[in-house]
């Protein structure tokens, strides 16, 4: 079984294919994940190389990156309101494709501490030397915006 860790890279490797493809050509994105094992031999190291995924994970995994796929415009209009220095033209393809990963996982349950966290893990790994300060920086004041938004309903609804 596969640790989340491991699915997380997963997801942002067919979230990164699935971008660079402009959306289409998914079905061999999804084969290529069939391959990930292969990928320790050729330099990056995006899972644990003992890690053997099963065709409900890969599928997961799959699944998860085209939604966060099709979620792209609400994360990019989020970071451009925190970030309008860095659109989404501008960020490196992996940094794009790790901040619409984390804001989808805040939007669909994960506690955002701990897609922040992931997020900057991931930008360490795979992205330059700056990135996981600009991913932690982008996430850190979004996170803090839901919160106070959170915060403002609940008080809205308390009256």
């Amino acid at each position: 079984m596969a640790s989340a860790r491991d699915l997380r890279r997963l997801t942002l490797l067919a979230l990164y294919q699935i971008d660079a493809r402009g959306g289409g050509d998914r079905e061999q994105v999804r084969l290529s994940l069939d391959d990930c094992g292969t990928l320790v031999e050729e330099g990056p190291v995006f899972v644990d190389a003992r890690t053997v995924f099963s065709e409900t994970e890969l599928d997961a995994a799959f699944a998860s990156a085209c939604a966060a796929y099709e979620d792209r415009k609400l994360a990019d209009d989020a970071v451009a309101e925190l970030a309008p220095d860095w659109p989404t033209h501008r960020q490196p393809a992996i940094d794009r494709a790790i901040l619409r990963l984390a804001y989808h996982e805040m939007e669909t349950g994960v506690p955002p501490k701990v897609a922040v966290n992931e997020a900057v893990e991931l930008a360490k790994a795979f992205s330059t030397d700056r990135s996981p300060a600009f991913v932690n920086g982008v996430l850190d004041r979004l996170m803090k915006k839901r919160e106070g938004e959170r915060e403002k309903a609940e008080e809205g609804a308390g009256r």
